[in-house]
C-alpha cells in the first residue's frame, strides 16, 4: 500500500513512523503547508515528502491519513472523498457542529471509508471494559467515573484555537463513555474554573471543570478534566456495577500517591503525555486503518460517532457558560 499524510506536526510525524514501520506498507509520502517542515520530517523519518498538498493527492494514494489543523480537516476530508480515496483523520471532524454536519452530508451518499481517530477505542483497557460490560459481568451499570488530567497547559496560540477544554480535551472522555457503555447520553450539567494562567481566560475557556452526564438508561457519569496535574498524565476510566467494576488506566504508571500507612507508592514514573500513554492504541488504530483502506473492514469510528460526542461537548460548554442542565437534543442541529 501507498500512503499519504497530510499535517507533520508531532502527531503526524509520529503517525508516518508508524505507517512504515507496518509490512503492507510498501512507502508513505507526507506534506504540510509548510513544505519545508513536510521535507524536514521526510529526510528524519525516511519517507518521501511532497511539495504541496495538491502533489500530495497527485501521488496515486491507496490511503491518506490527515493530521493537519482542525481547520483543514474538512476540505481535506471531502478532497479524499472525492478522490475515491479511503481516508483517516484525527478528530475533530470540523471545528464545529454545523461544519462537521456539512462534511456528513457530503459524504453519506459515499461507498468511499472515512476513519476518525479516537485513539482510546483502541486501547487494551478501554476495550477490556468495554468486552466486560457488553458480556454482563459487571450486572447493570450505575457510575462511570473518566479522567483527563493532563500534567501541563498547551501553549496559549493553541488553547486559543483548540475550542476549549470539552471540545479538545473532554470530547475522548464522552466518546469512551458511549463506546464502553454502549449508551447514549442524554443530558449534562458542567463546570469550569481558571486558576491558572490567564490566556485561558483571554481564550473564554477553563483550565479545570467537571460534568456530570445522564445516560438514556439513567446510568450517571462523571468527567473531570485539568490542564495542571502535576504529578504527570492521568487518563483513567472506572466503569462500576451492580456485580462488579473494572478499571482502565491503573497501572504501575498511575500518577497516584496513597498516604494511608504502609502503602507502597506505584514504581513510576508517570506517563509525560498522551503520545506515551496511548502509543500502542495509536499503533492499533493505524492497523485497523489499513483494513479499512483495504476494503477489508468497515471503518469502526466514523464521522458519527465524531459527531456524537462533539454534541456531549457542545452541550458541555453551553451548561458551563449558563450554569445550567443541558439536554444533548437542544444542541443537535
Amino acid at each position: 500500500m501507498r500512503l499519504g499524510l497530510a499535517g507533520t506536526g508531532r502527531i503526524g510525524t509520529s503517525h508516518a513512523e508508524t505507517l512504515k514501520s507496518f509490512d503492507e506498507v510498501s512507502s508513505v509520502v507526507v506534506a504540510d503547508v509548510d513544505a519545508g517542515r513536510a521535507a524536514a520530517a521526510a529526510a528524519k523519518i525516511g519517507v518521501e515528502a511532497a511539495a504541496d498538498i495538491p502533489a500530495l493527492f497527485a501521488s496515486s494514494l491507496d490511503g491518506l491519513v490527515i493530521t493537519a489543523a482542525t481547520d483543514a480537516h474538512p476540505e481535506l476530508i471531502l478532497k479524499a472523498v472525492d478522490a475515491g480515496i479511503p481516508v483517516f483523520c484525527e478528530k475533530p471532524v470540523a471545528a464545529d457542529i454545523p461544519g462537521t454536519l456539512a462534511v456528513i452530508d457530503k459524504i453519506s451518499g459515499s461507498d468511499v471509508p472515512v476513519q476518525i481517530g479516537f485513539q482510546r477505542r483502541f486501547d487494551a483497557g478501554y476495550a477490556a471494559a468495554q468486552a466486560a460490560v457488553a458480556s454482563g459481568e459487571l450486572g447493570w451499570l450505575h457510575t462511570l467515573r473518566a479522567t483527563t488530567l493532563d500534567p501541563a497547559p498547551p501553549p496559549a496560540e493553541y488553547v486559543a484555537h483548540s475550542g476549549g477544554l470539552f471540545r479538545d480535551c473532554g470530547v475522548h472522555d464522552f466518546d469512551v463513555v458511549r463506546f464502553v457503555s454502549g449508551r447514549e447520553v442524554v443530558e449534562v450539567y458542567a463546570i469550569g474554573a481558571n486558576k491558572g494562567e490567564q490566556f485561558f481566560v483571554d481564550a473564554g475557556d477553563v483550565d479545570t471543570a467537571a460534568a456530570t452526564l445522564t445516560l438514556d438508561d439513567g446510568t450517571l457519569a462523571v468527567v473531570s478534566l485539568t490542564r495542571y496535574n502535576g504529578a504527570g498524565y492521568d487518563v483513567r476510566l472506572e466503569v462500576l456495577g451492580s456485580a462488579g467494576n473494572a478499571v482502565v488506566g491503573l497501572d504501575d504508571r498511575t500518577p497516584l500517591t496513597s498516604v494511608e500507612p504502609g502503602v507502597q507508592p506505584l514504581p513510576g514514573p508517570a506517563y509525560p503525555g498522551f503520545m506515551e500513554r496511548f502509543r500502542p492504541a495509536y499503533l492499533s488504530e493505524l492497523k485497523a486503518f489499513l483494513d479499512v483502506a483495504a476494503g477489508r473492514a468497515p471503518s469502526p469510528c466514523g464521522a458519527a460517532d465524531a459527531l456524537e460526542a462533539f454534541y456531549i461537548a457542545e452541550a458541555c460548554e453551553v451548561s458551563r457558560r449558563e450554569r445550567r442542565p443541558v439536554r444533548v437534543d437542544e444542541v443537535r442541529a
